[in-house]
């Protein structure tokens, strides 16, 4: 799937000659949090709705607002994560994306760009999901590969999903049929696991352990 498929030219991009009476029609009539002004077809910025709702002079142009446009973009190449990336950093759910010329192409939309995520064999493969955690100087994402294909398993896909105090979390997506065989390798190298599985032999017999001292200490 190609994510250039979904670059969207539905919106007319802005120019700095319309009228701020124009640019918030635009945002009335779509559900957009910012929207891109070219020129020459440059990309100059792109305003934000909450800006330009707070402009009381309507009938001025957009070029005595120039100062209130906001920088960000992706190119033509950009991956899904680093698209989702610049929708978080920026807090918007449009993005510009310009070609290798610095073009302007059109945009991105974010209700698009995470259909295409979600339909990605790393969330619709049926897999196993594990979260592990250990100090981060001792952490390999190496390791953690050899851990998980050892035990015969196929790693579908590893990110970071937590750092804090010098330890880090990493969340696996592995397609197998003995996920305890691997939490109990990823125990012997000292990694905590996180998530919880109802198969952990591990935490089974320490419930059992716990269970059986509890009724000891009711005799």
């Amino acid at each position: 799937m190609n994510i250039n498929d979904y670059i969207l030219k539905e919106i007319k991009a802005l120019r700095l000659k319309d009228s701020v009476k124009n640019a918030q029609k635009v945002f009335k009539n779509y559900p957009i949090t910012h929207f891109p002004v070219i020129e020459d077809d440059k990309l100059l910025g792109s305003f934000a709705e909450d800006d330009l709702q707070t402009i009381e002079n309507k009938d001025e142009e957009l070029v005595a607002y120039a100062h209130l446009m906001n920088s960000f973009f992706a190119d033509e190449k950009a991956t899904v994560l680093e698209l989702l990336k610049i929708f978080a950093d920026n807090d918007t759910n449009i993005i510009p994306v310009l070609n290798k010329e610095r073009n302007y192409m059109g945009y991105y939309d974010l209700g698009d760009v995470l259909d295409v995520f979600s339909t990605s064999p790393f969330l619709i493969e049926e897999s196993e999901t594990l979260i592990v955690e250990k100090l981060e100087n001792d952490y390999s994402m190496g390791e953690v590969a050899q851990i998980v294909e050892a035990n015969g398993a196929k790693l579908l896909g590893v990110y970071v999903s937590s750092k804090s105090n010098d330890f880090i979390q990493v969340t696996l997506k592995i397609v197998t049929n003995e996920i305890n065989e691997i939490i109990q390798t990823f125990r012997r190298y000292d990694y905590k696991i996180v998530s919880t599985h109802e198969n952990d032999i591990y935490l089974e017999d320490l419930k059992n352990r716990s269970d059986y001292l509890q009724k000891y200490l009711e005799m």
